[in-house]
């Protein structure tokens, strides 16, 4: 696939779960513009093999987003600017339904999907918001349009980081920064997603057969989060973007 580089020089840009799959992508894609990356990821394999192939230009961070200590450590590791912020980071819940789900499953998949992305987006706002600029993007997912993609958590986060996405965008679209997300289908990446229950399996099994489009690339994902976190976005804030396939308008 041909790529074209966005411009990120001198920029420093935050991708979290930038070890592989869609945050690997958009590492490498922000590097190839001329940017700095601080990618963080909850594996020290996958850490080391950014550093190894990008060097310098990745400052990366090994860590649980759920734990306060990896947001601290990824700031120190970004300095006193960040430009831009994706991210990417998430988990599945094994396509749990409601009566089925647990607690553990519930707090995790919210602890990681939402509540990490939240913290780490409050701590870089105030430098944003005291430059007058600034670019932030989520990844939702399809389950953030319906109820018929995912598990009852997955489906709850995905809807909540579009809300979350829309009043953050609001409140701080006057203050030049902007917030945006993209919503993939399915993508291929190292993400487990098993059927842990044999009633979603049922519910769910022949919808994801007769509508989901084919794989996306995680490229195809990092191209759309790039354009969104550039100036080439500069009058986009607030935007869910499908990025999908055509799974939307089905």
């Amino acid at each position: 696939m041909s790529v074209t580089p966005t411009n990120f020089s001198g920029r420093t840009v935050i991708v979290t779960g930038g070890g592989s799959g869609i945050g690997r992508a958009t590492v490498s894609r922000i590097v190839d513009g001329g940017g700095i990356v601080v990618a963080v990821d909850l594996s020290q394999e996958r850490m080391d093999a950014v550093r190894a192939e990008f060097g310098d230009r990745a400052r990366c961070v090994t860590g649980d987003l759920a734990a306060a200590a990896t947001i601290d450590a990824v700031l120190a590791a970004a300095g006193d600017r960040v430009d831009g912020l994706a991210n990417v980071a998430g988990i599945m819940d094994g396509f749990l339904p409601t009566a089925e789900l647990t607690d553990e499953v519930w707090d995790r998949v919210l602890a990681v999907n939402l509540t990490a992305m939240m913290r780490l987006t409050r701590a870089v706002l105030p430098g944003m918001i005291a430059r007058g600029t600034g670019s932030i993007v989520n990844v939702s997912s399809e389950a953030g349009q319906r109820g018929s993609a995912a598990g009852t958590a997955y489906t709850t986060s995905k809807h909540a980081v579009n809300g979350f996405t829309l009043s953050t965008a609001f409140f701080y679209g006057p203050k030049g920064v902007r917030c945006n997300a993209v919503a993939p289908g399915a993508v291929a990446t190292n993400i487990e997603a098993p059927f842990h229950s044999e009633w979603a399996q049922q519910r769910l099994g022949p919808i994801m057969q007769t509508t989901i489009p084919s794989v996306a690339q995680p490229a195809q994902l990092a191209a759309a989060i790039a354009w969104l976190l550039s100036d080439d976005a500069s009058n986009v804030s607030g935007a869910i973007m499908p990025v999908d396939g055509g799974w939307a308008a089905v």
